[in-house]
């Protein structure tokens, strides 16, 4: 049941004994001092995971314009790191049972960060490729393990918000990523924005291994082998709703990131003929999903979760409906709403991860972003080809199918979440 704090589904767990259960101090309260170090420490992973895998997407006509490549190419620095850090994430959670949460997001993060900086100094595009794909793997640390860490530390009553404050930083990151990218590439050079983003996040990680206290709840499980890992996501695999919730996140960051990936290229063409710069400033919009991410997450908390992620969707789809005009005003709304409505919808659905798991927590964060990174991955090149053969009105008609599939799981989710 949802409602079910994690520590009763610990003590049903069969792997520990009962007197493991009892001495394992009670969740963070949101009111102490430790919530708030976990809170930014977590804010600043997200910062580091999204800053450092979306880093390219303001650049991609850059690409474009050095390599010799297409767009749909071009998108592949981004899809390259998505689609590993989503095979990445699978072995991170398993990974993360048994060596801990705190120093496996600490060396993904320092090690991101490094193939960034390697990947600005690639003298091709073939190995620029190698480094992103890398670093897409290398990231995988941070996500899943940072999912499970909140489930596991913070108390029932305060995890909405944390998780929402943690997209929040996803939300902070990728919009420093491309304001700053869009300006640093426009006045010095696309390697120069790189080299710097990727500085910066080598400093998030040490900030974060500073602020992020120590495990308190974390049981090593060094029982478990291959076999069990793999018994324990089909197990997730087969729960009633968590299916629908790992559904909810392909199709919807698919669609999100869909129109980030091609509204560069939209807004610099003609008829609107924007720099970099000012294109770059757009994405300020990711203003609106740090604040509607923990807001939806506390909203979430307060009214439940299958209505806040509905009207999460609404949003997305009128905010898509805005971009469709020829008006530069109503596009930039659209992005906003957008990007507000994919925020609400990720916070309130990762969220439900963690309610819905049980003690195998790291594994089901796992497999939810597996299907949101596969979603960025596969659905945001494939919306290359829609933006390539029918422009701005193809990506708004895949963007929109790809809406109409995700509210129909939501609505599936619904109907299974009443009944149970």
């Amino acid at each position: 049941m949802e409602s079910i704090p994690w520590f009763h589904s610990l003590m049903s767990s069969p792997s520990l004994s009962p007197s493991a259960v009892h001495v394992l101090p009670s969740g963070v309260s949101p009111s102490s001092a430790a919530y708030r170090r976990i809170a930014f420490a977590l804010f600043l992973a997200g910062f580091s995971t999204f800053s450092l895998l979306y880093c390219v997407q303001p650049l991609l006509p850059a690409f474009t314009h050095e390599f010799g490549i297409g767009a749909a190419a071009s998108s592949l620095s981004l899809s390259l790191s998505t689609g590993f850090l989503a095979i990445s994430v699978l072995c991170a959670g398993a990974l993360s049972e048994r060596v801990g949460r705190r120093g496996l997001m600490f060396s993904s993060m320092t090690a991101a960060a490094l193939c960034n900086l390697l990947a600005a100094s690639a003298p091709n595009w073939n190995t620029m490729l190698v480094w992103r794909a890398l670093e897409g793997f290398a990231l995988g640390g941070v996500p899943a393990v940072a999912m499970a860490y909140l489930a596991e530390e913070i108390a029932a009553e305060g995890l909405g918000f944390s998780m929402g404050l943690y997209v929040g930083g996803t939300a902070f990151g990728g919009m420093v990523g491309r304001i700053g990218m869009s300006a640093l590439e426009q006045y010095f050079s696309w390697r120069t924005a790189m080299l710097t983003i990727g500085v910066i996040d080598l400093l998030a990680a040490i900030a974060f291994v500073m602020l992020l206290p120590p495990s308190r709840r974390f049981v090593k499980r060094t029982d478990l082998t291959l076999r069990h890992h793999l018994q324990l996501w089909k197990a997730q695999l087969a729960h009633t709703r968590l299916p629908f919730v790992f559904g909810i996140g392909f199709l919807a960051m698919g669609a999100f990131v869909t129109v980030y990936n091609y509204a560069g290229f939209r807004l610099t063409a003609a008829p609107f003929n924007l720099s970099s710069t000012e294109c770059g400033f757009i994405f300020a919009a990711y203003l609106f999903g740090m604040v509607s991410s923990s807001s939806a997450g506390a909203m979430a908390d307060k009214f439940g979760r299958a209505p806040v992620l509905i009207c999460g969707l609404v949003l997305f789809a009128i905010g898509l409906a805005l971009t469709a005009s020829a008006s530069l005003v109503a596009v930039i709304a659209g992005i906003v709403v957008v990007t507000i409505g994919f925020f609400v919808t990720h916070s309130v659905a990762s969220g439900w991860v963690g309610r819905l798991a049980g003690s195998a927590k790291g594994h089901a964060a796992s497999l939810y972003l597996l299907a949101y990174y596969l979603g960025s991955s596969m659905l945001g090149s494939l919306g290359g080809s829609f933006w390539q053969h029918g422009g701005w009105t193809g990506v708004v008609t895949f963007v929109a199918v790809l809406l109409v599939a995700c509210l129909g799981v939501a609505l599936c989710l619904m109907r299974r979440n009443a009944s149970a």
